[in-house]
């Protein structure tokens, strides 16, 4: 009789336990976004070197003249080192179909990022002038980025409950405490500016303003998973 008693009280527990695995937890699961508007205080340029010719040798000596008198430019213009770096390396041999001759381009791709937007015009004008042939965009960037991306975070996270929020009121319940969270992995591109044509220098470049930074966005998303409660 005992034993028939504990295995009784057994299943009892059993078929308990196994009511509550199989009655799921009310919850409800929202994204969220949280987006930080920035005026950019940096600006990274995306600058190219590039000559063409039908000898190899002269027209890498051309191209490396140039590279020499930029990083010789830029440092004299106090650019830190950490910001001038060589993207890309390139010596091409092409070939004329029409008229059966080759020819050879080099080029080589320099970014370039100025921490101080106001010497912009300038650095551009010294550039040109110092033989650099194209610009291939321009980026704004921001020096607390880290900051902004915690503030877009936060944000993010509070819009979340707030969807949240407004999904259970008119159930008539209330959300209770997050049991999961995640972040959306998304792009944070800064704007880029391209310049279709070789910019031409001239005496008054360093006085014309030729940039409208504007602002750039900060963005995050998250997804979020709420308890509810039955009021």
């Amino acid at each position: 009789m005992k034993s028939i008693l504990i295995l009784f009280v057994a299943m009892s527990t059993f078929a308990i336990q196994a009511q509550q695995v199989l009655t799921p937890q009310p919850m409800v699961t929202v994204t969220g976004e949280g987006i930080v508007k920035v005026i950019p205080d940096q600006v990274l340029i995306k600058s190219r070197i590039e000559h063409e010719g039908d000898n190899a040798q002269e027209v890498k000596k051309k191209n490396d003249a140039v590279v020499d008198q930029v990083i010789k430019y830029l440092k004299a213009q106090g650019i830190p080192k950490k910001n001038i770096q060589t993207d890309y390396l390139n010596l091409n041999k092409n070939y004329n179909y029409n008229d059966k001759t080759y020819s050879y381009v080099a080029n080589q791709a320099i970014s370039i990022k100025l921490e101080d937007l106001k010497n912009y015009e300038k650095i551009i004008s010294g550039l040109m002038g110092v033989g650099l042939n194209r610009i291939d965009g321009i980026q704004f960037k921001s020096s607390e980025i880290e900051k902004h991306k915690t503030e877009a975070r936060k944000k993010a996270v509070m819009d979340a409950k707030k969807k949240a929020t407004e999904y259970a009121t008119p159930l008539n319940q209330s959300i209770g405490r997050a049991f999961s969270i995640s972040e959306i992995e998304i792009g944070n591109f800064p704007p880029v500016y391209r310049v279709n044509e070789m910019m031409k220098a001239s005496s008054d470049a360093a006085q014309q303003e030729t940039i409208a930074p504007g602002e750039m966005e900060v963005s995050a998303k998250v997804t979020v998973g709420f308890h509810l409660n039955q009021e």
